[in-house]
């Protein structure tokens, strides 16, 4: 039975004669099948296929469902249990005549398939696991394998033609039974975020063994159905064991020197490399189908053989797994759900056996590999049940097995179509099986600094007193790094909070001495405790080198170019860095980042923007608004600042940009809603293009207003400015009624006649009913009087009272603050205006130093309502959607319009302190 060879050698049968050059116009028919041009019904068929896998998969990928059960539906639908119902369907889409064509581009995608699945197994997880993953392999082998023997007899009698050997059927059943979906494994795995578990690592391996021994009880299975004889089979055995050790020691060798001559490991697959490995992979697998064993057992082997150096495995996949995935892999299982009609299933005895065949794969799979979990590897027995539901998973490569046996003629239609269903269940069920034996919080990691770390005995002890010694300042911080363009920005915030270098002193203190010398002493603390945490982020896609990359995380760790760079910074700067990876969907990016800062106790997240590529003059001082407009141009814009970090969310023709930034906003705010610690976001406002003198030196700009968020934003300028590099300068911004009562404004702003606090808080809240959002109570009257009290309370720590008797009391600020206090009817004009002239001052002097605004986020229980001044300086600077403003803030927004600062950090407080 070489399927894959006689299918090839068909094709070139036929003389292709001269083609009809009308075409359509000439009145043919488009999807008529004609042998000398078949690629016009192939395109449709492909069209058709792909389309009806990829609808589906939208609505399952929603029950974390792998696609393959999308692909496997899609073809039972467009064959005859639905759309072959439909008359003329099947004749005009999926004629008889072109199925051999159909099937060569499946059955190559399949061979390119298995090389790739080849590709994602490693030998050293084996190696480093065979104690605990050896019994689960095992047991999940030997006792499906026996029930799917023992199921064998009946169903060969009731179902299967006598011209059939019953061994050749019994193999075939207990091979489906005892085989594991490695690669969907792998993504479900991926996607429950189970890769560093115990139970995801002994699953792993166990599934690599599994794989391995079932694709070689496979190659045993075809030996002997296309064996006439024993001595024959046991010819065609050794033939393939030894082309198997031919690749595996001379040609793994061979191929490895290949890719270290070629620098294809230090620098990925050269052309020459990509074109030997191709060759290899269709040579194997033409040799093993020859034989007498299927094509996909040599691209297996040939997949295994391919250097894991330098990610070259990795690299490997990326080049070839999209076509195999988008178009190869589809058309294959259309063809199985061509060839399986449930309509067969159509009286009681079937569905019994049906019913049989599902329950017994099941048991066989979750009950042996449960067993052998608990009683053999010592795991718990909600550990066991999920390693037992885990291995159950079918997926594909069952499917494989099964299109295989209905070619080699072992299985009838009727079989076929029965177990495709039992395939089908198990995968759907193995989701849900695991999310129900294994939640979040009652799994083990395998490192003791996993997500679960905290549970440890004395560790949140630990946490308590280490913060206790720290005063409360925040030392500990998760930079998040998810794109190279981030880098920029990262590193300026990682230079503000770099402490000062500690001043060394040889005399020892005395008791007396204490008080004088407490201060240094909690700066050199401070120094010692400060540490980053960067924290890289990947987005887990549909690509098999996704989940490969997420396999092999801590080797991914040291050679990410992004955390290499941040590293180096760190060192430069005398910063101690640690590293993290993460790589999961898009949906569980903001989970994965707060659950890791909440698990390494930091006391706050650092999150990038996307950075302007626009420049804006930020340095010229703020018009007045008469001023404003006077110098705007008849198109509407002010000249003095055209342009603002969030352009590419607004401006037009920027459907690609809009999408990515509004995509990377969303990211934000669901960490802002999920976060357990303090968050800042960074903001990169400085004009990349124009030539910069700024040095080390910022000066900080703090508009407090009050809230929780301003005083976060407080606390977190007053500690920064402990070095002597940066200097402050903070507003406590009130807002004073002049000429134009702005209560007037406010009032148009608020529907309806509620009373002004509580229709503001009201109001507040309704702007982030969309999207994720931190959740601060309703902003009622009490509670604004005591967040009033605490605010004077934070503002009188630091600020110097001076008494009636002309003292002054002392204050807990560092020297380089400076304190005031500012009234207006339009305080964030106020604001820009001060910032802007500031840095139009500096501007002139030489290296001056970096101007930054920090503000609070308050996006609830704001103190002021600020919103018709934001659309008066939108209608000057230039609109601000609501994205931005939901993503930061009103009073945020208006720095970001009007193009204030070189940079801007916002900051949200973890909790409501009042």
């Amino acid at each position: 039975m070489p399927e894959f060879s006689n299918t090839v050698v068909s094709l070139f049968r036929h003389k292709r004669a001269v083609a009809e050059q009308g075409g359509l116009l000439s009145g043919q028919d488009p999807s008529a099948f004609n042998t000398t041009d078949p690629v016009r019904l192939w395109i449709i068929q492909v069209g058709v296929i792909v389309g009806t896998a990829s609808l589906l998969s939208l609505g399952l990928k929603r029950m974390r469902q792998p696609k393959v059960i999308a692909e496997v539906l899609g073809g039972i639908l467009l064959g005859p249990t639905a759309f072959g119902r439909i008359p003329g369907f099947t004749e005009h889409v999926f004629p008889e005549p072109s199925k051999p064509y159909l099937s060569l581009v499946a059955n190559i995608g399949l061979v390119l398939f298995l090389f790739l699945v080849g590709l994602e197994i490693d030998g050293a997880i084996i190696k480093r696991n065979y104690r605990l993953s050896a019994s689960v392999a095992l047991a999940g082998m030997v006792l499906p394998f026996g029930f799917g023997a023992g199921l064998a007899v009946p169903l060969y009698h009731h179902f299967i033609d006598s011209s059939v050997q019953f061994t050749h059927f019994m193999l075939f059943t207990g091979v489906a039974y005892s085989i594991t979906a490695f690669p969907v494994l792998c993504r479900i795995l991926t996607e429950l975020k189970l890769l560093d578990t115990t139970v995801g690592i002994v699953v792993l391996s166990a599934g690599v063994g599994n794989d391995i021994i079932g694709w070689t009880l496979l190659a045993l299975s075809v030996a002997l159905v296309n064996a006439g004889s024993g001595l024959t089979a046991l010819w065609i055995l050794m033939v393939c064991v030894g082309w198997t050790l031919l690749l595996l020691f001379p040609g793994k060798m061979a191929l490895r020197w290949l890719a270290l001559k070629t620098g294809s490991i230090e620098n990925g697959p050269t052309m020459f490399f990509m074109t030997v490995t191709i060759l290899l992979v269709f040579g194997s697998a033409f040799f093993t189908d020859v034989i007498g064993v299927h094509a996909i057992f040599g691209a297996f082997v040939a997949g295994i053989i391919v250097p894991r150096e330098g990610g070259l495995a990795i690299a490997l996949t990326e080049k070839l797994e999209d076509m195999v995935s988008i178009i190869f892999l589809p058309l294959y299982f259309t063809l199985s759900g061509l060839s399986t009609d449930l309509g067969l299933l159509n009286n009681g005895i079937t569905w019994a056996y049906t019913a049989a065949i599902c329950s017994l794969a099941f048991t066989g799979k979750f009950g042996g590999c449960t067993l052998a979990a608990r009683y053999l590897a010592g795991f718990s027995w909600r550990e066991s049940s999920t390693i037992g539901s885990l291995m159950s998973c079918k997926g594909l490569v069952e499917l494989i097995v099964l299109n295989v046996g209905l070619s080699a003629g072992i299985l009838s239609q009727r079989v076929f179509s029965m177990f495709v269903l039992e395939a089908l269940l198990l995968t759907f069920m193995t989701t849900p099986l695991v999310t129900m034996f294994y939640p979040p919080d009652k799994r083990v990691r395998a490192s003791g600094t996993g997500a679960n770390f905290l549970n440890v005995s004395g560790a949140e002890d630990d946490r308590r007193d280490e913060r206790a010694l720290r005063d409360g300042s925040r030392t500990r911080y998760t930079f998040v790094l998810d794109k190279i363009e981030h880098l920029p920005g990262m590193m300026a915030m990682a230079q503000l909070v770099q402490p000062p270098a500690p001043v060394s002193s040889t005399a020892v203190p005395t008791p007396q001495d204490e008080k004088k010398t407490s201060k240094s002493t909690l700066s050199l603390i401070r120094s010692e405790l400060i540490s980053i945490d960067a924290f890289r982020l990947i987005e887990l896609s549909d690509r098999v080198s996704a989940v490969m990359k997420s396999s092999a995380s801590d080797s991914l760790l040291l050679s990410d170019p992004l955390l290499a760079i941040f590293r180096m910074f760190g060192q430069l700067h005398d910063l101690h860095i640690s590293t993290a990876m993460s790589i999961v969907p898009f949906d569980d990016l903001a989970y994965s980042v707060t659950e890791h800062a909440r698990n390494s106790a930091s006391d706050m997240i650092m999150l990038p923007w996307l950075p302007t590529t626009q420049s804006h003059p930020s340095a010229e001082p703020t018009l007045a608004p008469h001023e404003h407009e006077a110098a705007m141009t008849p198109s509407g814009k002010n000249p003095a600042h055209s342009n603002n970090p969030f352009d590419m969310l607004f401006k037009a023709g920027g459907a690609q940009d809009k999408s990515a930034s509004a995509l990377h906003a969303h990211f934000v705010r669901s960490v802002f809603s999920k976060a357990s610690t303090d968050v800042a976001l960074f903001v990169d406002q400085e004009d990349s293009s124009a030539a910069s003198l700024t040095g080390s030196k910022q000066h900080l700009f703090l508009p407090f207003f009050g809230g929780p968020d301003d005083r976060l934003a407080l606390e977190f300028v007053v500690q920064l400015c402990a070095s002597p590099n940066v200097t402050a300068t903070v507003f406590r911004m009130v807002k004073k009624e002049l000429d134009a009562p702005i209560t007037q404004v406010t009032s148009t702003w608020i529907a309806g006649g509620e009373k002004a606090e509580d229709a503001n808080a009201l109001t507040v809240t309704s702007l982030a009913t969309a999207f994720p959002d931190t959740v601060y109570g309703h902003a009622t009257t009490e509670t604004r009087l005591q967040s009033e009290a605490a605010d004077n309370v934070a503002w009188a720590k630091y600020v110097p009272l001076v008494g009636s008797d002309g003292a002054s009391t002392s204050s807990s600020a560092p020297a380089g603050v400076e304190f005031r206090e500012l009234a207006s009817p339009i305080p964030l004009h106020t604001a820009i205006r001060e910032v802007n002239m500031y840095a139009g001052t500096v501007a002139g002097q030489g290296r001056a130093p970096r101007v930054l605004v920090v503000v609070g986020r308050s996006r609830r229980m704001a103190v002021e309502n600020h919103a018709e001044e934001l659309k008066g300086l939108s209608e000057e600077y230039g609109s601000v959607g609501a994205d931005v403003r939901k993503t930061m803030g009103d009073v945020a927004s208006a720095f970001v319009v009007a193009g204030a600062g070189s940079g801007l950090v916002v900051v949200q407080a973890a909790k409501i302190e009042i």
